[in-house]
């Protein structure tokens, strides 16, 4: 009997060159955190950053219209000044102009003060608008941009902030709750247990200008800044006038530390300084929020691009600022760590930089797991003797680590998962399906949550592999996390628009980045709350009017249109 031979199963060609689900899966989480292959189509640094360069200076036409420029945004800020006497965040209490023949007047005409400060702020964000064709910059036969130089900008910028830095406070009253919560820590209580209105009473003065929501909650600041708070206290005492002034210094600092470090870093990044600044240093939300508001997102800021430019010097050793000498690269680093750890100690979001920092390390140590390990190590420890040092050199502990989610109390509209959550609410109370605004925000926070942290994972991994400069990584994990965050406030926006105005030049980006900074600056009431609506509108009317006719006598003088022709350059460009 011959013997029996089994047929040989037909190989499936099909099959064959099919790779197995867990090849599949592993190619697509490879693919989802861009440890891939870099795509021209899909890789975030093609799509956002291009190489520009600084330009050449402007023409004399041009210099003069950017002298115009300068005192038109100057006319606006002044009239935010004045404005504001009626139309700001006035204390309830210590007004230094209630009762004062003149000054006062502007209090007791809403309509008049509220006009005066929103025609002013049209005319910085128009002002803003017209300077950014010279920051950008026009171009020459040649190809060569024509921008203002660095001194133009700078003094244009100082021009647009001192009417600004005597102004009560607009936008904004958080400045109160800074003063209450650094009067606490003063008194030697400890602000991340209890609110103004039980430490101080809610007859204290410094409470009673304190806006309700926030007169029973704890600190949600860190240790750093109620620390500076508590020396302002004790130097200041209850004068609420003299501490507001005191806080906008400290803002002002923090200001001054952003225009120093955005154009250096913009030229690690290949971008054009004047550029980077314009959008990032001069945006109407810094002017309005950081200065005019008094937010502390100034210092915390300030020192985080201080110290990620500090410490890029010793992670980029060859640039112009660096040294070849280990010994010295370690200083830098040891210090951008340090500074980056006390902007953590202002509010917490900044330690993100130190993340990005150490991946750019690691990859110029090889980029191994050891690598990255040895230098998450050698930062972490760094940071922890800073947050440690200054947790316990305030005598406030760890109590701000347990208040890190105040802020979320607050519904904010520019919040993504709010924002779905609140008009899925909506929607179900139109169809009589009842209010479960508070059920989906339990299920779309969790989510955006989750989304941030995905985006951020997968920016420190293309930073490590190179893929995208750490300051663009910086800018874009930030961005990420502010528009999934629970809450959002406007000036938030800066965390991720002062770091990205140094990366980021495509239109793609910069487009949108001017049209919101734009809009959100003109619609805030200046008052840090609500109006009456007939007053918004008779402001809004009479605004509109005010700033046409002036665009019309304005017409031949600054440059509303475009200039059809590039000019014929002079031997030598005059400076304003």
């Amino acid at each position: 009997m011959p013997p029996t031979t089994r047929p040989t199963p037909r190989a499936n060609p099909v099959a064959a060159g099919r790779p197995g689900i867990a090849t599949r899966a592993l190619e697509l989480t490879r693919r989802a955190l861009g440890l891939d292959r870099p795509s021209p189509r899909a890789d975030v640094a093609l799509v956002l950053h291009g190489d520009e360069s600084e330009g050449r200076g402007l023409d004399p036409v041009e210099t003069t219209q950017l002298h115009r420029i300068r005192l038109f945004g100057a006319t606006g800020t002044v009239l935010m000044a004045v404005g504001a006497l009626g139309a700001g965040a006035q204390p309830v209490l210590q007004n230094p102009v209630q009762g004062v023949r003149g000054l006062g007047l502007a209090a007791r005409m809403p309509s008049a003060a509220l006009t005066l400060t929103m025609t002013g702020i049209v005319l910085v964000v128009l002002a803003w608008l017209l300077l950014g064709r010279f920051a950008i910059g026009r171009r020459d036969p040649d190809g060569q941009p024509r921008r203002l130089t660095r001194s133009q900008l700078d003094r244009t910028l100082l021009l647009w902030i001192v009417p600004l830095v005597v102004a009560p406070p607009m936008f904004s009253k958080d400045v109160y709750s800074y003063l209450a919560q650094s009067e606490i820590a003063a008194r030697g209580l400890d602000p991340y247990a209890i609110g103004p209105a039980g430490a101080l009473g809610v007859d204290h003065v410094l409470t009673r200008t304190v806006p309700n929501i926030w007169r029973d909650t704890s600190a949600p600041y860190g240790p750093a800044f109620l620390w500076l708070g508590e020396k302002i206290a004790a130097l200041t005492g209850d004068n609420i006038v003299a501490g507001i002034f005191v806080h906008r210094l400290f803002a002002l600092v923090g200001v001054a530390l952003i225009v120093w470090a955005l154009p250096r870093l913009a030229r690690r990044c290949g971008v054009a300084s004047v550029s980077a600044l314009w959008l990032g240093a001069a945006n109407p939300l810094l002017l309005f929020h950081l200065v005019a508001g008094v937010h502390n997102e100034a210092l915390m800021l300030g020192l985080m691009l201080t110290g990620v430019e500090l410490a890029l010097r010793g992670v980029y050793p060859d640039s112009a600022h660096g040294d070849t000498s280990r010994g010295r690269a370690a200083a830098w680093i040891a210090a951008g760590t340090a500074v980056i750890a006390l902007s953590a100690m202002i509010k917490v979001p900044s330690l993100l930089a130190l993340g990005f920092v150490g991946m750019a390390l690691a990859r110029r140590r090889g980029g191994s797991f050891r690598a990255v390990t040895t230098t998450a190590v050698m930062l972490g420890i760094g940071a922890a003797l800073v947050i440690g040092f200054v947790s316990w050199g305030s005598g406030l502990g760890w109590g701000w680590t347990q208040t890190l989610g105040t802020a979320t109390e607050v519904r904010s509209w520019m919040s993504i998962p709010t924002l779905l959550g609140m008009g899925t609410g909506l929607g179900g109370v139109l169809l009589g399906l009842g209010d479960h605004t508070t059920a989906v925000l339990s299920i779309t926070r969790p989510i955006a949550a989750v989304v941030a942290a995905f985006v951020t994972v997968r920016m420190l991994l293309a930073t490590l592999t190179g893929r995208i400069h750490p300051v663009g990584a910086l800018g874009v994990s930030l961005g990420a996390i502010v528009l999934l965050f629970p809450v959002v406030q406007p000036w938030y926006l800066l965390w991720a628009v002062i770091p990205l105005a140094a990366w980021a030049t495509r239109p793609i980006f910069r487009i949108p980045t001017i049209a919101f900074s734009s809009v959100v600056s003109v619609i805030l009431m200046p008052n840090g709350g609500e109006y009456q609506p007939f007053i918004i509108v008779q402001a809004a009317i009479a605004t509109i009017a005010v700033v046409g006719l002036l665009i019309v006598a304005t017409r031949n003088i600054l440059p509303w249109r475009g200039e059809e022709r590039a000019p014929v350059r002079p031997p030598h460009t005059a400076d304003a």
